[in-house]
């Protein structure tokens, strides 16, 4: 799970491939279609699908003679999952300060 969470990291820190994951986020997409919204190359495009999809991030599905990229449920899951339990970690720390602060105001 860790090196899963990593790779998906990995892969979303370059902020091309960023942009590309969002677009894909926005509904199936063929390559094509991506590298005509961006300032890089149809092949690096392709590139860049190519390490979401090893980081388990977007999937490729065959239609006719392109293929089509949708987002990952598992792989999203999974680095939600991971992002979740430092969410509800700080949730608890501020309901906390927030407590100490009205028991301040009410002294």
């Amino acid at each position: 799970m860790a090196n899963r969470i990593a790779n998906a990291l990995t892969a979303l820190a370059d902020p091309t491939r960023r942009a590309v994951f969002e677009r894909v986020g926005r509904g199936p997409v063929a390559v094509g279609e991506i590298a005509a919204g961006l300032p890089v190359s149809r092949p690096a495009v392709s590139q860049h699908l190519k390490v979401l999809k090893e980081a388990g991030l977007v999937t490729e599905t065959p239609h006719g003679t392109r293929r089509i990229y949708r987002l990952d449920p598992r792989g999203l899951g999974a680095l939600r999952d991971w992002l979740d339990q430092f969410w509800a970690g700080q949730l608890e720390a501020f309901k906390d300060f927030a407590d100490r602060l009205d028991q301040e105001e009410d002294k």
